[in-house]
This record gives structure tokens, sequence and C-alpha cells, in this order.
């Protein structure tokens, strides 16, 4: 399953492009990428800090003969994106809950997920940052980027691209079953 990728130089989050995407196309799937976000979206209302040169990524697909739960759903997005982690960093990740991946007990990638109704069918979003370059200082909460856990430069489009693949493959999966 090929995911139709939509790239922009600036939103104001991926995840709101994506449900606009949803509304106004018959797409069951993509993948909107931006270089930054002026108010991307955290867990619980908090704001992502996006910094240029991290990498701000939505997938979106219809939630039809999908039989797992939001939970399991989220387990599953948060190990793609750890196994694409592993990639580029051999350093030990950890996932906390509910959406976080954590290199070091410091936070390199959140998740956010959210199901919308469009016309009576259902979708997923999944947000995901990752900080690849710079990484925002939040108070009481250690943050981490790639290029400081590797000290080399992380090529983004090839990150991209080994993410988007994983998405797809996994897409393949659900919907064969």
């Amino acid at each position: 399953m090929k995911l139709k990728k939509f790239n922009f130089k600036k939103v104001k989050s991926t995840n709101d492009t994506a449900i606009r995407i949803i509304k106004n196309t018959n797409l069951k799937y993509g993948m909107v990428i931006s270089d930054t976000q002026l108010t991307g979206k955290g867990q619980y209302g908090n704001k992502w800090i996006s910094y240029k040169g991290n990498l701000f990524v939505s997938f979106f697909h219809e939630l039809k003969n999908i039989n797992t739960s939001l939970s399991t759903l989220t387990k599953i997005n948060c190990l793609l994106v750890k196994k694409i982690l592993i990639k580029y960093c051999k350093k030990k990740i950890v996932f906390k809950k509910p959406n976080d991946l954590l290199i070091d007990k410091k936070k390199v990638s959140g998740i956010l997920q959210e199901i919308i109704s469009i016309s009576g069918k259902s979708f997923l979003i999944i947000g995901i940052g990752i900080n690849l370059i710079k990484s925002p200082k939040i108070k009481n909460y250690p943050t981490t980027n790639l290029h400081e856990l590797t000290d080399k430069p992380i090529n983004k489009k090839n990150f991209e691209n080994d993410l988007k693949e994983a998405f797809e493959k996994n897409l393949s999966k659900m919907y064969k079953n």
C-alpha cells in the first residue's frame, strides 16, 4: 500500500492539515509532512515545540475493517517509530505511556493520535514529532535529539522515507487481515 504524500513548508499542525485533506478529498490514507509547524499539538492539549530541521509528520487512514483497539494501535505505532529510531541510534529506546519514546530517560519523540469521523467514516490520524537535530527545553521533562545522541548528521529525507515505508507495510498487513 502506497501512501500519498503531502509536503508543506509551513502548517499550523500536520494533524490539522491531515483533517483538512480528509475532509476535502476521497483519500482513505495518506501522509502529511511539513518543514515547520506553527502550533504543533502534544498530548493533553500541550503544544509540541517544532524546531526547523526536526521531523513533523502525520499519517492518516480510514479505520474501516480494522478490528484493533486504539490502545493496541498506539502501541503498534510507537513500535514502528521505535524500529526506525533504532536504525539511527543504537541506544536503548523506552516507550513511556501514553505516547513518548525516550533515550537515556529523555524524550526524543512524541506521538499524538486522533480519531475523527467524517461522513460516517472513521479515520485515525497519527501525528509524530521526532527531535532530529534540536531539542526543546521543557521544565521538569528532559529532552534529547538524534544528532546529540549519535554525534552524526541525520538525513531527514532518509528518515522520513524509512518511516513512510514502515507505515505502508504495517497498513498493508492491517488491511489484509
